[in-house]
Formats: structure tokens, C-alpha cells, sequence
């Protein structure tokens, strides 16, 4: 299923606070460039009344924006902004606990207070630097027409899968109203961490809800789909003109509720060949990039996909602002290939938060590194595996709290002037 926690915190929490003390001087590169170390509990949330005039505009930059948005826009940082995909969710003992109490995911995910305690569960124990709204890709299909069910073993499923021109007469404007949830969670969060974190909203890529709505649920194949391209290309056309449409006004409206940043998460895009990407997948994206852009055009974009080896010059060529990497991409080569005027995400291995913590310390400064000082959000190559022990999820917060940039920049501009 698509992502859904990704919510986090960069504090330390109680029993962690000590974690990550021995780590500093094993790598002599944090030295040699400059690299030392810098040296609460969040409020329970209650839905509140939705205001409907009072909306956000995330379309002005400020000084005081966070430090997530501040990398996203490749401005000055004293050090990575990270958080985690999946950084809400089964890993950790508090979320079982409430899970255990709201067992359908769907209640969790689409009920106004637990959407909130739920996102806040990260940030309460980690303090990331960024808060993630905990919710689905799926979770605006009904609101456009779409039905769908979790079920254990199955996972999703769409009710009535769209593969024909009858089905498309299902379609129908997203009514915004039926996604209140969404908002009303959004603006709770955004009081609740105020400029501390970036509130991060997501949605899906026009390509991967496709294949959930066609193929019926979650497949390994995508045959049906893929199948869909040659035999019935003009209804998959205007299934994914739909869904682009739709989801350009679910962005505007997660960041007029509160988001500071938004992720699309092409999950399955890297399922398609690149040629067939840039047929199936590209324009939709690109039409949603290009609304975002004109309505909110201070708002960071970072685009997803999982398997993206092949496809990250083509996904730069969306205009988004930061190209997320997964695990299976080496960060040094990625930023060779898309350059220094995009920012980039990621893209520590999520099996390293396994190992033990000076491995993953090493695999942090590794990351960073290679990232650069300028334009990089430190985050997982992929979700929080679940399974995952939380103190090293601390301890990956903690790590890159200790960076300091602001000597690495001035040693580089001492260099500059002296070559001069």
C-alpha cells in the first residue's frame, strides 16, 4: 500500500537522550571539513471547529520558516532538516498501543483527533524536523468517487476497478468537503509544532492511484494496467487527466490548510520502463507540478519513486524542488547526476537502522557527505521498516542534529577568497 505515517521528531526523548555521545569523533572527516556537534513532550491535540476563511498562504518565503523548507528551497542551513517516511506507524510502541483500541485503519487514518495524536507520536519522542501528516495515498478517492476497503490479508480494495468508459462515469469533481478531516488535521498540527517543524502534506502520482483503481488493489505485476496502455489508451488518458486534476486541488487544499511542504509519491513509477514513464506517468505529474507552481509557488514539491535509478533526470525535468532517492541509489552519484540547482532527499538504507548504532552513524555521515551542505533533507531511502527499534530511530535524529554546516560554508568561502 502507498505510504502512510510520516510523521517524526529530531529531539531526544527520556530514555534516549544519551544516545549517540560516542559517535562523534569515529569519523575524521566531521573534523577535517568542519563538522562538530551542537553540543518535550507535545500537547495533546482535540479536532477543533474548521474555520473555513482562516487558510494558510505558504505562498510568501520568510526567515522564519523551517528549517525543512529552508533546504528544500536550497537557502542556507546550519545543518541536514531530516525526518522519515513511515515515521508514524507500527514500529513504535505507543501506535500499536492505540491501534490496538482503533483497529481499522481507515478510523485511524480518517478520524480528525487520532489523525493528529498519531502524527504528534514522532514528534513527541524524536522531535524531527518535519511532521508528516498520517494518512494514505488513497485516502481522497471516495471524494472524487472512488471506493475502496482495507482488508487484512488483501490490503486495499477498490470496489468497482475503472477499465472501461462505462467505469469513468463514476468520476466526478473531488468534493473537498468529504477530505474536512484532512484540513482540520493539517491546521491542528501546524498550531501544534508553530515553526519548530515543517508540516508535511502528501499525495499520490496520477500513475500510482491508477494502478490501484484499475488493477483493483495492490499487485505485483500491473499487468492490467500495463495491458490498459495498449488496449484502451484513451480511457487510461482520461482516468489519469482525472486524477492529475483531482490531486492538484487536494494539494492546493493540504497547503491552504496548513502544509508547509507536500510530497508526491509515485510509488509504483519506477514499476514502468523509463520510455513508458515519461508517456504515462510524466505529463500528469508535470500538469500537477505546473498548477502547484502558479497558485503556490513558494511551496517546496519533492517527488517519490520507489526504484528511481533510471528515471532521475527525467523526474527533474518535472520542476519539482527536491528529487527524493531511494536506498538502492548512491547519494554521491545522484547528486552528480541532477546537479546542484535541485535540492535532494534522503537516502539512508531503512535496514540500517538495524544495525548496530556506530554502523549507522557511519551510513548517516556517509549520506550527508555526499549530499552536500546545500539542498539536502536527510531521510530514509524508503518507509520505517516495521520492526525497527525507536532508539535508533533517536539516535538517527540525534546524528543529524550534531552537523554543523556554518563552518563547512565559511571554510569554503575562505577558500574562494584566498584563490582569488
Amino acid at each position: 500500500m502507498g505510504f502512510s505515517p510520516l510523521t517524526t521528531t529530531s529531539g531526544c526523548s527520556s530514555s534516549y537522550c544519551n544516545l549517540g555521545l560516542s559517535w562523534k569523533s569515529s569519523s575524521s572527516w566531521f573534523v577535517q571539513l568542519g563538522f562538530h556537534s551542537n553540543g518535550s513532550n507535545g500537547v495533546s491535540a482535540k479536532p477543533t471547529k474548521l474555520n473555513s476563511s482562516k487558510v494558510f498562504r505558504a505562498c510568501t518565503s520568510s526567515s522564519s520558516d523551517p528549517l525543512l523548507v529552508k533546504a528544500a528551497r536550497r537557502e542556507r542551513v546550519s545543518r541536514p532538516p531530516a525526518w522519515m517516511m513511515r515515521q508514524a506507524g507500527r514500529y513504535m510502541a505507543v501506535y500499536r498501543k492505540l491501534a490496538e483500541k482503533h483497529p481499522s485503519f481507515r478510523e485511524r487514518s480518517e478520524t480528525t483527533d487520532l489523525i493528529v495524536e498519531i502524527s504528534l507520536q514522532p514528534w513527541e519522542a524524536f522531535r524531527p524536523d518535519g511532521v508528516i501528516i498520517f494518512s494514505d495515498i488513497l485516502t481522497p478517492l471516495p471524494a472524487f468517487g472512488v471506493q475502496f476497503d482495507i482488508e487484512d490479508v488483501r490490503g486495499p480494495v477498490i470496489q468497482s476497478p475503472i477499465r472501461s468508459e462505462e467505469g469513468l462515469k463514476a468520476l466526478h469533481s473531488i468534493d473537498l468537503e468529504k477530505l474536512q478531516f484532512v484540513g482540520d488535521s493539517l491546521r491542528i498540527l501546524r498550531k501544534e509544532v508553530g515553526e519548530q517543524a515543517a508540516v508535511l502534506g502528501f499525495v499520490g502520482a496520477p500513475w500510482t492511484i491508477a494502478t490501484y483503481i484499475v488493477e483493483g488493489g495492490t499487485t505485483r505485476t500491473y499487468t492490467t494496467i500495463k495491458d490498459m496502455c495498449h488496449t484502451a489508451p484513451h480511457v487510461l488518458r482520461a482516468l489519469l487527466s482525472h486524477l492529475s486534476k483531482a490531486i492538484a486541488e487536494y494539494i492546493v487544499f493540504q497547503v491552504e490548510s496548513g502544509a508547509h511542504c507536500i510530497q508526491i509519491f509515485d510509488s509504483w513509477g519506477g514499476q514502468l520502463p523509463p520510455h513508458m514513464w515519461d508517456c504515462w506517468s510524466k505529463p500528469y505529474i508535470d500538469e500537477i507540478v505546473a498548477t502547484i507552481k502558479r497558485k503556490c509557488p513558494q511551496t517546496p514539491l519533492v517527488l517519490y519513486i520507489n526504484g528511481n535509478g533510471g528515471l532521475l533526470e527525467r523526474m527533474k525535468e518535472t520542476g519539482v524542488d527536491v528529487i527524493g532517492l531511494d536506498w538502492t541509489v548512491d547519494m554521491a552519484d545522484g547528486r552528480k547526476r541532477l546537479g546542484a540547482d535541485i535540492g535532494i532527499q534522503g537516502n539512508v538504507d531503512p535496514a540500517s537502522l538495524f544495525c548496530p548504532l556506530p554502523a549507522l552513524t557511519d551510513e548517516i555521515e556517509r549520506v550527508v557527505k555526499s549530499a552536500g551542505t546545500r539542498g539536502h533533507i536527510l531521510n530514509l531511502g524508503h518507509g520505517v521498516l516495521v520492526g525497527t527499534p525507536e532508539e535508533a530511530v533517536a539516535h538517527f535524529f540525534d546524528v543529524a542534529k550534531s552537523f554543523n554546516f556554518d563552518k563547512v560554508e565559511d571554510r569554503i568561502s575562505e577558500a574562494n577568497t584566498v584563490a582569488a
